[in-house]
């Protein structure tokens, strides 16, 4: 039975944008810039207990990759600029843009686990 008192958790695009965590709504699911907190610091839920690994660095890489290498190409056809405004300009811009959507789609992810209470796979009937 659910709690009358306890508020309602937030959505999980939200959860995962504002790094909130998915069972209560506070602040706090990160301990640093892609780390996970090891609970909750007001209900207590414990995030080591979810599989997030490296899934959503590997599609971030590629996908990411992908986007930036199609625009370093443009702008190398389109402009022609030296070979160190390309080093300037999308070393940098990768790194931010992996680092900053990998928090958000691991904050997704935890989110969405908790709220389909996923579980790692188990066999019916104990085989």
């Amino acid at each position: 039975m659910t709690d009358p008192q306890a508020p309602a958790p937030p959505p999980p695009a939200m959860a995962a944008l504002a790094g909130l965590c998915p069972r209560c709504g506070t602040r706090g699911l990160f301990a640093g810039i892609t780390a996970f907190a090891p609970r909750c610091r007001a209900c207590g839920l414990d995030f080591a207990a979810f599989n997030v690994d490296d899934g959503p660095a590997a599609f971030l890489i590629l996908i990411v990759g992908a986007v930036i290498v199609a625009a370093a190409v443009t702008v190398e056809l389109v402009f022609s600029p030296p070979w160190w405004t390309h080093v300037l300009l999308w070393g940098p811009l990768t790194l931010g843009l992996v680092i900053g959507s990998l928090r958000i789609a691991k904050g997704l992810l935890i989110a969405l686990e908790y709220r389909h209470q996923a579980r790692e796979g188990r066999i019916k009937d104990g085989r």
